[in-house]
Parts: C-alpha cells; sequence; structure tokens
C-alpha cells in the first residue's frame, strides 16, 4: 500500500516553468513504477511521463519531449516533474501514480494500482 500526495502546481504564462512533486508514503517508494498522467477538462486522462524502479529508464508522452523531465529522489521518497516552456494545451490536472507491476503499458491507467488527488496546471496565452 502505498500514498501518494502532489504539489507544485499554478499558474503560468506560456514559456514559464513548473515543478511538479509527488511524495510517496505507506511502503517501499522504489519499488514501484512511478507515472505521470494528466486529465484536461472533457478530455481523457493521458500518460505524461513514467520512470522505472530505480529511475534506470524514463518514458515521455510525445507531446512532452524534450520539455518535460521525469525524476525521482528516493532517499526522499519523491517523485518529480519538471515542466518547461508550457503551453496552454498543457493546461490539466496532474496526477502521480504508482505501480509494483513490471509488465504492461506505462501510458495505460490500468498499469497503474494507486493514484494522488492530483494538482492543478493552468498556463494562459
Amino acid at each position: 500500500q502505498v500514498q501518494l500526495v502532489e504539489s507544485g502546481g499554478g499558474s503560468v504564462q506560456a514559456g514559464g516553468s513548473l515543478r511538479l512533486s509527488c511524495v510517496a508514503s505507506g511502503s517501499t517508494y522504489w519499488s514501484y513504477y512511478m507515472g505521470w498522467f494528466r486529465q484536461a477538462p472533457g478530455r481523457e486522462r493521458e500518460g505524461v511521463a513514467a520512470i522505472s524502479r530505480g529511475g534506470g529508464s524514463t518514458h515521455y508522452a510525445d507531446s512532452v519531449k524534450g520539455r518535460f523531465t521525469v525524476s525521482q529522489d528516493n532517499a526522499k521518497n519523491t517523485l518529480y516533474l519538471e515542466m518547461n516552456s508550457l503551453k496552454p494545451e498543457d493546461t490539466a490536472m496532474y496526477y502521480c501514480a504508482a505501480s509494483k507491476s513490471g509488465a504492461g503499458s506505462w501510458s495505460s491507467e490500468a498499469f497503474y494500482a494507486y493514484w494522488g488527488q492530483g494538482t492543478q496546471v493552468t498556463v494562459s496565452s
């Protein structure tokens, strides 16, 4: 069992940056495959980025490649999403998620067992 709490969201202008954090508690954080998802109003939740157990590999949606960076600090049980060159279309509620499974698609919601409550990111033009 793991609990996830996101923070760091806010309102920025296009071209700006934000860093989201997700603190994990309740279990061995490093043993989980961690992901970031987002959901804009009227749209389905989509995978943004993910990082494998121990941070050996990372994955990104095409729409954020080169602008977003996912990382983790195992000592702090914290997952990060560094977001640069933000665009209005990045506006969404951002969620972190955790999975114990090593098999499946990182961008599939079904891959993840635990979810945070989300943090809002709003990018104005």
